[in-house]
């Protein structure tokens, strides 16, 4: 028998024909732990190994079909694989081509749930520091929901009835699908955008894990944790929990309650406000009942009950002004006419009258005083003024003294 001669292209194709051809492995479904995990992020691709205590064999999950995960593949993780069984013929290495996926044991949700919880928390999307407090007495509350369930019923009652002079604005979404997790993360957007309100109510009623997912959404946790206006997170009932309630700023348990949280009480508030006005009003009785008694003091002091002592001590202080201030104006009077006498003394001890009674004359030519015989010459006119009276003369000759 002739044996052909086969290339190894022509083996590997062969052998993946007869793979290929085994309806058996067109449809297998594998149980085993992931190692050697590669997540290709260039193309998309997941790579790895599937093993259990005896064997190994490689696999591959394009991205057209990754991309249906709802959980991210690490190792050491044990997974129930559904794919078919081929050949690469490249290498000659047969592997498992991957189509779904799914955790063995715990969901796939509920990895994918601790996955995102884990990832956001270490960003600090959770952090109580970057949580909101809810303001006190919100004006506009919005309300992201959907518009046909009970949840919206339910919140749009608890806030009339709590809070009436509130504006409820209402932005309709899908909370269950593929849609709802965009349209709520775009819905909590435009209430910041355009700044619609005060606070904000993003939740639904109860379900299931997955009609509650598109609340565990990524992009709907970063558009909540990154909300300026402060957001209740109302999603489910009490014990359940998305990632959407670890971003907001305040969860409540159920949508009502998250009403309840957002707006206060209007009764508690009036009887906060006539007990306020009360203590007022108390304080007030009080103040003019002290001023009341302190202007009766008054009224019944002396000086108000008796004019006339009033009056009385009035004139006794002005007679005591006056008496001091005629004696002062009798003493600079007094001192006045001393240094008059002694200035007057001064004065005609100076006086050059009283020099020409003891003897002296005074001579001028021409009206100046004349102090030497040098400005003098024989023939000149002199004045010579005495105690008495004025000379007129003639000057015949000039002498100096020796």
């Amino acid at each position: 028998m002739n044996t052909p001669l086969l290339t190894v292209t022509q083996l590997n194709t062969y052998v993946r024909s007869v793979l290929d051809s085994d309806r058996n492995l067109n449809n297998v479904f594998v149980c085993g732990e992931i190692s050697n995990f590669t997540n290709h992020y260039r193309t998309g691709h997941y790579y790895m190994t599937l093993k259990d205590s005896g064997a190994s064999i490689r696999a591959v999950m394009f991205r057209t079909a990754n991309m249906r995960l709802r959980f991210m593949p690490e190792n050491g993780m044990s997974v129930v694989a559904r794919g078919r069984v081929s050949v690469y013929e490249r290498d000659g290495q047969y592997q498992l081509y991957i189509d779904d996926m799914q955790p063995d044991g715990i969901g796939a949700l509920s990895i994918a749930f601790e996955q995102l919880k884990s990832k956001l928390a270490a960003e600090g999307l959770f952090d109580e520091a970057r949580k909101k407090p809810v303001p006190k007495i919100p004006l506009r509350v919005g309300v992201i929901t959907s518009p046909t369930g009970a949840a919206v019923r339910d919140i749009i009652t608890v806030l009339g009835r709590r809070f009436p002079m509130a504006e409820v604005i209402l932005c309709p979404v899908q909370v269950q699908g593929a849609s709802a997790a965009p349209q709520i993360a775009a819905a909590v957007k435009r209430f910041n955008r355009e700044k619609l309100s005060d606070v904000l109510i993003v939740g639904r009623g109860g379900g299931s894990l997955e009609e509650l997912w598109a609340f565990n959404e990524e992009t709907v946790a970063r558009a909540v944790s990154g909300s300026e206006i402060p957001v209740i997170s109302a999603v489910g009932h009490e014990t359940d929990f998305t990632i959407c309630d670890f971003a907001a700023d305040l969860r409540a348990p159920t949508p009502s309650a998250a009403a309840e949280l957002a707006v206060p009480d209007a009764a508690e508030q009036r009887a906060y406000l006539s007990g306020l006005l009360l203590r007022c009003r108390r304080v007030l009785e009080n103040e003019i009942a002290s001023k009341r008694a302190y202007l009766k003091r008054l009224e019944m002091s002396p000086d108000l009950t008796s004019r006339k002592a009033m009056l009385d001590g009035y004139r006794l202080l002005l007679d005591r002004y006056s008496t001091t201030m005629e004696a002062s104006l009798l003493a600079m009077i007094s001192g006045g006419r001393s240094n008059l006498k002694f200035f007057a003394g001064k004065l005609d001890t100076l006086s050059p009258l009283k020099v020409l009674g003891r003897g002296y004359a005074i001579a001028s030519k021409d009206g100046r005083s004349v102090s030497s015989v040098r400005s003098l010459s024989a023939g000149d006119g002199l004045s010579v003024r005495l105690s008495d009276g004025i000379l007129e003369c003639a000057v015949t000759s000039v002498k100096e003294s020796i």
